[in-house]
């Protein structure tokens, strides 16, 4: 592997300090730095000499800032997003609601598609990839999250099939929805989170209130009027959540199934009408 192989063997070491990734991370900023799909340097790394970049964007690391700040995108389900610093990042455990979506709706798919709090637009674009024929709306309370989200849309061309709103959650929305997606903060104010998250991933998008159910409160007791016949409502939970979100779903009427993510963990919610 020649000397790519030897600096990526050191900066995994560096790294293992401040990530649990740490291999997985020097892998990707060297294919940064080198402009080139990471897989495409795995499958060839002796051909390439180590750009003079490399050492800046392992240092950037090093000071816990996000990969997916680096480089400026992170890859979501089946697509691409472009984010950067103010913008929640896409994570893995999220696209456990698109699983839950899917199946959900293998006999039918749905048309119409809301996502609460789109971000830059990771679970809306990830449905309409799913389903070609759908439309969506984004709604988030963020001017730095649409901009990225329309810059998504355009990339993925999908701007003719998504709107993107400012909002407050879904006051003001008027129509119904076959799929309504939602990753809200559920964040208790008091948690402490990892230097990554807390340093540089918006606030906003991460706390909701001394229980960090805030969020849900506001959101479930609206959704009723939202979800079409035959549609749903899933909501991404932490996973502790399970019980306390449920009783607000029941109460607001829904009947309530559980998904876990990757790990076991509980991590969407599937509301129907009981």
């Amino acid at each position: 592997m020649g000397e790519v192989g030897k600096a990526l063997r050191d900066a995994a070491q560096r790294l293992a300090a401040v990530s649990d990734t740490p291999r997985l991370d020097a892998e990707l900023l060297m294919a940064h730095a080198l402009g080139i799909e990471r897989q495409a340097l795995l499958l060839d790394p002796a051909r390439h000499d180590v750009p003079a970049g490399f050492d800046a964007l392992v240092a950037r690391r090093m000071a816990h800032e996000p990969v997916a700040y680096i480089l400026g995108y992170r890859d979501f389900w089946t697509i691409r997003l472009a984010i950067g610093p103010g913008v929640l990042i896409p994570r893995p455990d999220s696209e456990t609601l698109i699983e839950a979506a899917v199946d959900h709706f293998r006999a039918a798919p749905p048309q119409t598609i809301l996502d609460l709090g789109t971000g830059p637009g990771t679970l809306l674009f990830a449905a309409l990839a799913e389903w070609p024929d759908a439309r969506g709306l984004g709604v988030d309370a963020s001017d730095v999250a649409l901009d990225y989200a329309r810059a998504n849309a355009a990339a993925l061309g999908m701007a003719d099939r998504a709107a993107l709103v400012k909002g407050d959650w879904a006051a003001g929305v008027a129509s119904r929805f076959d799929l309504i997606l939602c990753n809200p903060p559920y964040i208790a104010d008091s948690e402490a989170l990892m230097p990554d998250v807390a340093d540089h991933e918006p606030a906003g998008a991460l706390f909701a209130g001394a229980d960090g159910l805030g969020d849900y409160r506001r959101i479930i007791p609206d959704l009723p009027r939202l979800v079409a016949p035959g549609g749903a409502a899933i909501l991404e939970i932490g996973h502790a959540q399970r019980i306390s979100v449920s009783e607000l779903a029941r109460a607001a009427g829904f009947a309530v199934a559980c998904k876990q993510d990757l790990a076991g963990r509980d991590r969407a919610l599937l509301l129907t009408r009981a």
